[in-house]
């Protein structure tokens, strides 16, 4: 794979111009826990422990929700246990606190907050630490331990490199659908997913936390009163391909009952090697970065296993490849995902899979990208600059196809900008998802397939006009962020439409949670994707449709490949001549 750059800055004209001095301020500081009157402080024992949580409220609704914080799941991977598979936690005698929010994983934390407000989100203030394989636990107020409420894992994305569990909130979901929510986080960027393409480091640590995490559940979830046997996995962009990722995995058997990804799946290009090339470019640039010896795997981890937490984010901040894949190491994933799918080697559970119609709309493209006057549009040489920077899984003349395809021969700026973020969001979400879905329909289990169309009014000062349902926008929906009244803001500012599409996208999530099936008495109905290729179109109002980009699938299924062997033909008799 050619090796490719992304900028990790926001530039400071996108910041200031959409989102004000207030909104540039730094966020990055210690949170102090915050209060809630003088409610009282639920306690709850585990396997390893005794825990105190804090009480939540959200609006529009008298059920409260009991938060744990910071609840570990294994050792910390510190020390010998860095590039490790993680270890059972250690139990402890005292009542844990477990009422703060924990750091996150080593990351760019300045880069994070900035697409944050891209987004124009309100997270808490939220340190990092190497330390940081906890989860956050939402149950409602009073349950009985025997309950045995539907358990939903929220796994948060951020391409592997950055995010963690307490920028989102699972209170309202918790208490307007009766489930208990639980956020976890993993190792990300070189500590979560350093390879040495062999048994010395084999890679994937971070999917392996989210095993751990799975069978911390299992193990303590009752007690919360969850239900070990009904847990659903859901998750956006990283964390949809990590939901995909885990369905494939022989190691999580028994542990997933459900799944949801949102915006990634397995077979997205930009975060999985299913190459020697590509493993072996992005190890020997880690250790040079480092300053560590590619002579020998045992020598090149000795070495980055003394480098401290500061001096590894660097080295991750320095690569030219903008993530460090996970990869086919022949444990977590015994055989590429598309292998895997084609044969279908999975867990036979429901599935949702969806997209939104414009995953490359703003936060993506204005995020990670230095284009002056995007708003304007781009030219047709600007298009051809910046394709390369995205993994599309195509070299540069294949990608040259691509933009013939979405671009053609307008020369007016608009058109050129909304067919080059079109055709990135295809090749790294839409097409992915809609062949996964075609795959995993074979083995006769359900799926249901969504595209999400909403714009939210909130963006409506921030966001130029043309950008439609962005990459995220549906997380705040999902996650009840109209109702929230914690840290966390996600669509704080809704209109009563925009509230009643939350408390929708809220029961069918959790439908799909309790029955494998999102469909209930009061929701618009809901079929599978069948032979017929339905899906539902979700906005203000939510209705059935066939075949999804079914021209653009068209394309990258059938014309693409024989344009690509025209090329490749072409290529070959020159060079015979």
């Amino acid at each position: 794979m050619t090796p490719i750059h992304v900028t990790l800055s926001v530039t400071e004209d996108v910041l200031e111009s959409n989102l004000g001095v207030q909104a540039a301020r730094a966020r990055i500081v210690r949170l102090q826990s915050s209060r809630h009157g003088d409610s009282p402080s639920p306690t709850v024992n585990t396997k390893y422990g005794k825990l105190k949580g804090k009480r939540l409220r959200v609006k529009g609704i008298d059920q409260a929700v009991d938060g744990y914080f910071g609840i570990p799941f294994a050792k910390p991977p510190t020390g010998p246990l860095r590039f490790s598979p993680p270890k059972p936690v250690e139990p402890w005698k005292s009542v844990k606190d477990a009422t703060a929010y924990p750091p996150m994983c080593v990351q760019n934390v300045k880069f994070l907050a900035d697409l944050e407000r891209l987004a124009k989100n309100g997270m808490p203030v939220l340190t990092d630490s190497e330390d940081c394989l906890y989860l956050n636990i939402y149950a409602p107020e009073n349950l009985d331990k025997k309950a045995g409420l539907p358990v939903m894992v929220w796994i948060h994305g951020g391409g592997l490199v950055m995010g963690g569990a307490s920028m989102y909130d699972g209170s309202a979901l918790s208490a307007y659908e009766n489930v208990v929510v639980v956020a976890i986080q993993y190792r990300l960027g070189i500590l979560g997913f350093f390879s040495t393409g062999d048994e010395h480091a084999r890679g994937n640590w971070g999917l392996l936390d989210q095993v751990a995490a799975l069978q911390w559940i299992q193990e303590n979830i009752a007690n919360f009163g969850g239900d070990p046997d009904s847990v659903t996995i859901f998750g956006e962009s990283a964390g949809g391909f990590s939901v995909s990722a885990l369905i494939l995995s022989p190691l999580t058997k028994g542990l997933v009952h459900q799944a949801i990804s949102e915006s990634g799946v397995a077979l997205l290009p930009a975060i999985i090697s299913i190459d020697t090339d590509t493993t072996t470019y992005v190890k020997n640039t880690i250790a040079n970065l480092s300053n560590c010896e590619t002579r020998s795997s045992v020598a090149m981890i000795e070495c980055l296993r003394k480098r401290t937490e500061e001096e590894i984010l660097k080295a991750t901040n320095e690569l030219n490849y903008p993530y460090v894949p996970a990869v086919v190491d022949g444990i977590f994933l015994p055989k590429s995902p598309e292998e895997l799918l084609a044969k279908l080697e999975f867990h036979p559970v429901p599935y949702m899979i969806g997209v939104n119609n414009d995953e490359f709309g703003w936060v993506l493209s204005a995020g990670l990208m230095n284009i002056s006057n995007f708003e304007e549009g781009m030219d047709k040489e600007v298009a051809i600059k910046n394709i390369d920077i995205f993994p599309t899984g195509l070299p540069h003349e294949h990608n040259l196809i691509l933009l013939d395809e979405y671009i053609g021969d307008t020369t007016d700026p608009q058109q050129i900008r909304n067919g080059f973020v079109e055709a990135l969001a295809d090749a790294l979400f839409v097409v992915p998802a809609v062949k996964t879905a075609k795959l995993y329909r074979e083995s006769g289990h359900p799926v249901y397939m969504y595209e999400f169309q909403h714009r939210a009014s909130v963006y409506d000062d921030i966001r130029p006009k043309f950008v439609k349902a962005d990459h995220g926008d549906e997380i705040g929906f999902v996650l009840g962020g109209p109702f929230l009244m914690n840290e966390v803001k996600i669509i704080e500012e809704a209109t009563d439409e925009e509230k009643q599409l939350s408390r929708t996208l809220m029961k069918y999530w959790a439908n799909f949670a309790r029955n494998g099936n999102p469909n209930g008495n009061d929701l618009p109905k809901w079929l599978a994707y069948d032979r017929n290729e339905h899906y539902l179109e979700i906005n203000l109002q939510q209705e059935m449709r066939k075949q999804l980009k079914d021209d653009r699938i068209k394309f990258w299924t059938e014309i693409l490949p024989k344009r690509i062997d025209a090329m490749t033909e072409e290529k070959k008799e020159h060079t015979e001549l």
